[in-house]
């Protein structure tokens, strides 16, 4: 859990001055009595209200993912009993980057009860003076403020005063209400199932469970409520490591059709829950709209997985291919629906491996696999293919042999079949060999992607791909871009061939990674295949420039390049006992566990984890410029941050068990964890500036 604390910030700042009421940048807060002058040894009701401005909200006693409740310090006058803990409202559900927040983002009011001594005597003054702390957030920040608010009451009879009553009426109201009814709950599996009756069920709109505790549920997670006869069931993920073999408490809110909004406070027994029932109109893991709630935050989502797409354009192994798809517009002065039919095939090539590839991913989650963006990567053979494929397109791309990556066409033999399918398989080639890099936006927009609900998140998945084809759909759809295009000529195929230098490159990386993966035994039957290749596409285009068929040799290269993919040793992990990386040796980093982090934590250590892999093309970014930075080095030792490195070259449970708990799909991922026990993560690209303020 993501707990934001406050307490640092709240003793280094100035107390607000003793009032019953404070306007603070964020928030507004007042306190007020049922009476002015209450009565000794009879209950005093209290009401705290918190009215965040727009765009902003405070937490609920149980904030969910992230947070912090509000905290109440009380000076009461001598021999007044301590006050029970407040009461709060019925919560409402925020979804913001993959982690549920249980908040409130409109005036909220706390109620709580003083009871003054019995013997005090009427006309004796009765100060009451409460110390209030709280978190204030946007979807952006978060913003602890406090204040310190009194009231002069006068001890006198108890009666209500009139102006308080319709203010104490509607907090009263707005309070859930204690019920004893037969409720159930149990699990199966990674499943937790709570049934409950309810009065005519078939008025509910939507219906969402708080437990009042950690450790109970997944509280991202979608929570499906069916109907069975005059019983509402509410079925989702269950914690990780769930304590629910015993009775639980909780809050369940209730949205009817007609807009009524109640809340019910309960302890559920464990016991037998009926199977699933008829799907409410609107069920899931939102709020008072149901789904409404998971979709709400997908545009913002969806938005940053296409500029995630778009940023991965510029990658190494991806521009190349875009920048021939282009110039190939350019070429004979394609025509507009040409052009128009070439970017679709493209675009849906893209979309088509990237939502293919988020489609097993959630799949394989749902499943019980811990895995995230790029998984297959963690397979020596993918690498080994993919060393093969980069190797075969750096060498069409030198003028070794023809398959033209702007038609798709193999040699001048099949020019029949037209661009689109070249374009299709160019667009899907492309979405295939980016799965190493990931950019920024990416981390949050993938990690939300794996808690929406599936269609949700398949959506966030196309739109990556959608991200990856929008410059090539922009030069297909808007003629003065094509227009600007360079004319064709010699100069082109003096370009191809620089633009062979990065896929050259790629490849070299690959073998490395391979190396990483399985070996010197792994990264040599690697290398041997791309010798083979080599060998066969030097005498394929030797064979195209004679005019001869090529079809029998291709298949003959195909076939000994995937039986060398095929002997590559998938049985060894070299990576998690070789020699640390120039990086982690400069920071003098330990490798990731659980119990390490955990150890240093509770030392109150400063900790710096990064997530990183051979594959990721990005972390090696980092590792090279910013992280390899002897200033960094330097700070981080004068200020004694602990360095752990997370290794995912190969599959490592822990490693995707705190992926998952973090709401991340993939690598980078860089995280601080303070002496004060706060958490923060950084960017995906980082800059010197981002690690040395960690050590100021």
């Amino acid at each position: 859990m993501i707990r934001l604390f406050i307490a640092l910030l709240a003793l280094l700042a100035f107390p607000a001055a003793a009032q019953p009421a404070a306007d603070l940048e964020h928030t507004r807060i007042s306190i007020a009595a049922e009476t002015s002058t209450p009565a000794p040894g009879q209950p005093l009701s209290l009401i705290i209200t918190l009215s965040p401005k727009d765009g902003w909200h405070n937490y609920w006693s149980n904030p969910g993912d992230a947070g912090a409740p509000t905290r109440l310090e009380w000076t009461l006058p001598e021999g007044t009993p301590a006050p029970a803990e407040p009461r709060y409202p019925v919560p409402e559900t925020l979804l913001v980057s993959g982690l549920m927040n249980h908040v409130y983002a409109h005036p909220n009011a706390l109620v709580a009860e003083v009871t003054p001594p019995a013997g005090l005597t009427p006309g004796t003054s009765f100060p009451i003076s409460v110390k209030i702390d709280w978190l204030v957030c946007s979807d952006q920040q978060c913003v602890p403020e406090f204040a310190t608010l009194t009231l002069p009451l006068t001890i006198g009879d108890g009666a209500a005063d009139a102006a308080a009553s319709a203010a104490f009426a509607k907090a009263r109201e707005a309070l859930p209400k204690p019920v004893d009814w037969k409720i159930r709950h149990k699990t199966e599996g990674d499943r937790f199932i709570l049934a409950m009756p309810f009065a005519n069920p078939g008025d509910v709109k939507a219906a969402h469970f708080f437990p009042d505790r950690d450790g109970i549920i997944d509280y991202a997670a979608p929570q499906t409520v069916t109907v069975i006869g005059d019983e509402l069931r509410i079925e989702t993920t269950a914690a990780s490591m769930p304590d629910l073999a015993a009775p639980l408490t909780g809050l369940i809110r209730i949205d009817r059709q007609a807009g009524e909004t109640l809340g019910f406070t309960f302890t559920a027994e464990p016991g037998a829950v009926p199977a699933a029932g008829t799907p409410l109109a609107a069920s899931g893991s939102g709020g008072s709209d149901g789904e409404a709630a998971d979709w709400s935050g997908l545009l913002p989502i969806l938005g940053l997985a296409i500029l995630g797409g778009l940023v991965l354009n510029i990658m190494p192994c991806v521009f190349p291919i875009l920048s021939l798809k282009a110039l190939s517009l350019a070429k004979g002065n394609v025509e507009a629906p040409k052009a128009r039919a070439d970017a679709l095939a493209y675009a849906a090539g893209v979309i088509l491996v990237t939502t293919a590839l988020g489609g097993l991913v959630l799949g394989l989650r749902a499943a019980g696999s811990e895995i995230g963006w790029a998984f297959q990567l963690q397979d020596p053979r993918v690498i080994g293919f993919l060393l093969l494929l980069v190797t075969a397109i750096a060498l069409n791309l030198a003028g070794l042999f023809e398959i033209n990556l702007t038609t798709g066409n193999l040699g001048s033999s099949v020019t029949a079949r037209g661009d689109a399918v070249g374009s299709f398989a160019t667009g899907a080639l492309a979405a295939f060999i980016a799965t190493p890099c990931t950019g920024p936006f990416m981390a949050g927009a993938l990690g939300a992607a794996l808690v929406l609900p599936p269609v949700a998140g398949l959506l966030v998945f196309a739109g990556l791909g959608f991200g990856l084809a929008l410059p090539f759909l922009l030069i297909g759809f808007v003629p003065a871009l094509r227009r600007r295009l360079p004319k064709p000529g010699a100069w082109m195929n003096r370009l191809r061939a620089i633009l062979s230098v990065p896929m050259f490159l790629t490849a070299l990386a690959l073998a490395w990674v391979l190396g990483r993966q399985a070996g010197v035994d792994g990264m040599a039957i690697g290398l041997l295949g791309a010798v083979l290749l080599g060998l066969f596409l030097w005498w394929l285009g030797a064979r195209q420039h004679g005019g001869s068929s090529t079809w029998l040799p291709t298949g003959a290269a195909l076939a000994a390049t995937v039986a060398a993919v095929l002997l590559i040793p998938v049985g060894t992990t070299p990576s998690a006992t070789a020699a640390p990386t120039e990086v982690a040796g400069s920071l003098d980093a330990r490798p990731y566990t659980p119990e390490a982090l955990a150890a240093l934590r509770a030392e109150g250590q400063p900790v710096f984890l990064y997530m990183t892999a051979d594959w990721c093309i990005t972390c090696k970014v980092n590792e090279k410029g910013a992280l390899g930075s002897a200033t960094v080095a330097q700070a981080f030792k004068t200020k004694g941050i602990k360095v752990l490195e997370g290794d995912w070259t190969r599959p490592n449970p822990a490693i995707s068990a705190w992926l998952a708990e973090h709401k991340r799909a993939g690598i980078p991922v860089y995280a601080y964890y303070a002496p004060d026990g706060s958490e923060r993560e950084l960017p995906q690209i980082l800059s010197e500036s981002d690690l040395t303020s960690l050590a100021t």
